[in-house]
């Protein structure tokens, strides 16, 4: 693995992902200086995967580092970049930040000083320290930089064992609204589907363990080939009887998830229709039943 030549980094914000992010550079033979966050406990839980100096105040870390990873929640990236522009040292340096909706111009600030700036954000999912030390290795990587910043961004994506792709600021609201929808809207999906089977007297544990087989399996044919070829069910079948059933029973059951049917419903014909199973003419009933409209 070649490394760049970037000889230590400053983690600002010791959370769970800045933590995680030190653990693996610090595995691929890099130097973690400095850390800084506001709770003592944070550093304290940070320090014993990383190691390095802990320190309350981020101008105090940026002068023991080249490289300043700024890894606090979002809301806070900019001020915690005012307040290392402040600090002399940031000059000739580089600054990253880790948001994946956020552009480079919450990094002005840093710029501004003389430091080159860009962001890095893996498209993986986070629950702990130690899982996401598992699966950032062969995550991609959205990288979005200045062009002093980009090939530094790009080696420390490859040394985290990711893998970079180039986006620019205009494009990180999208790119971070399919994301949120692929891992968070999924996760919601899923606690959709166990609301229902525990509707039909199933347990959580239970519903579980009989819905994940067929996700799996789904995922699979993703993988395999592709998400309109791997579409089955009711609608790519032009079942209108089916899905008229559907509709009654959570009407009738569970009719918060009404207006979620019928939505996902809608973007599945039109899944259907890309992958030829359903014609204009069954597609236009089905958007009549799933809207409620009454011949």
């Amino acid at each position: 693995m070649k490394k760049q030549p970037l000889n230590s980094f400053a983690i600002i914000g010791a959370g769970m992902v800045g933590t995680a992010i030190g653990f693996l550079l610090k595995k691929a033979g890099y130097k973690i200086t400095a850390i800084a966050d506001k709770s003592p406990a944070a550093l304290k839980r940070a320090q014993a995967y990383i190691g390095g100096e802990s320190f309350r105040n981020p101008q105090e870390a940026v002068q023991r580092a080249d490289c300043i990873l700024i890894t606090t929640p979002d809301d806070k990236i900019s001020s915690a970049c005012r307040e290392i522009a402040l600090c002399p040292a940031i000059k000739n340096k580089l600054v990253f930040h880790m948001s994946g909706a956020g552009d480079l111009d919450i990094l002005d600030s840093a710029k501004k000083a003389g430091a080159s700036v860009g962001s890095i954000h893996p498209l993986q999912s986070f629950s702990s320290i130690d899982q996401a030390i598992k699966n950032i290795p062969g995550s991609y990587f959205a990288v979005t930089s200045d062009n002093k910043a980009q090939a530094p961004a790009k080696n420390i994506v490859r040394n985290l064992g990711g893998i970079p792709f180039l986006i620019s600021s205009n494009q990180k609201p999208l790119y971070h609204a399919a994301a949120c929808i692929a891992s968070n809207y999924f996760v919601s999906l899923m606690n959709t589907v166990e609301s229902i089977y525990q509707a039909i007297g199933l347990n959580e544990k239970d519903a579980k363990k009989a819905y994940l087989p067929l996700v799996y399996g789904s995922l699979r044919n993703i993988e395999k080939s592709d998400s309109i070829s791997s579409l089955t069910g009711p609608i790519a079948r032009g079942d209108l009887g089916t899905i008229k059933k559907h509709i009654s029973a959570i009407s009738k059951n569970l009719p918060q998830y009404s207006s979620l049917y019928s939505s996902l419903g809608l973007i599945t014909v039109k899944v259907a229709q890309k992958k030829g199973t359903l014609n204009a003419r069954q597609a236009k009933e089905i958007n009549a039943i799933l809207k409620g409209v009454k011949k």
